[in-house]
């Protein structure tokens, strides 16, 4: 029986007249027969079964020669350098992030100096023009005082000569 056919019948509700069924690495059997269609139970065979077509010997590995005192220390000597090649590497990168680090660092730090000298230059600038401004208006008021005597000097000056004048 065909794959096709084993498709086709579990397609069609009609019984098949084989209910069994052998294949090179399956084996089919029916089990029971419904109106909606047929059940089957596919039973795959074991890998370790002797087939025809696969060859029997299995294939081993090539032997591994054992390597000689000569290889083993050339080996050593590769992987110690491979190991102070790689340690080299690290802590060059190592090196490369504290130098970036500490470029940081100083960029940071010169940030924060020039930031505290502007604030500094603001704020005298700043105190300057407060003092600036206060002179100008003490001045402001001396002069208004003064402008305030010499009127009533002025004043008392008329009112004596009114005060003459008439008595």
């Amino acid at each position: 029986m065909s794959v096709l056919s084993l498709l086709c019948s579990c397609l069609y509700s009609q019984p098949h007249p084989n209910t069994f069924g052998q294949f090179e690495d399956m084996e089919v059997k029916s089990l029971d027969k419904r109106a909606s269609g047929q059940a089957f139970e596919v039973i795959l065979k074991s890998p370790t079964d002797p087939s025809p077509e696969r060859p029997q010997t299995l294939a081993l590995p090539p032997q591994k020669k054992e390597p000689s005192l000569g290889e083993l220390q050339r080996r050593l000597e590769a992987a110690e350098e491979r190991r102070k090649s790689q340690e080299k590497q690290v802590l060059k990168q190592l090196a490369e992030k504290r130098e970036r680090e500490k470029e940081v660092l100083t960029k940071a730090q010169e940030v924060n100096n020039n930031y505290s000298k502007m604030t500094e230059e603001k704020l005298h600038h700043k105190m300057e023009l407060i003092q600036e401004n206060r002179m100008a208006r003490l001045n402001a008021l001396k002069q208004r005082l003064r402008e305030k005597e010499l009127h009533a000097a002025e004043v008392r000056k008329n009112k004596e000569l009114h005060t003459e004048l008439s008595g």
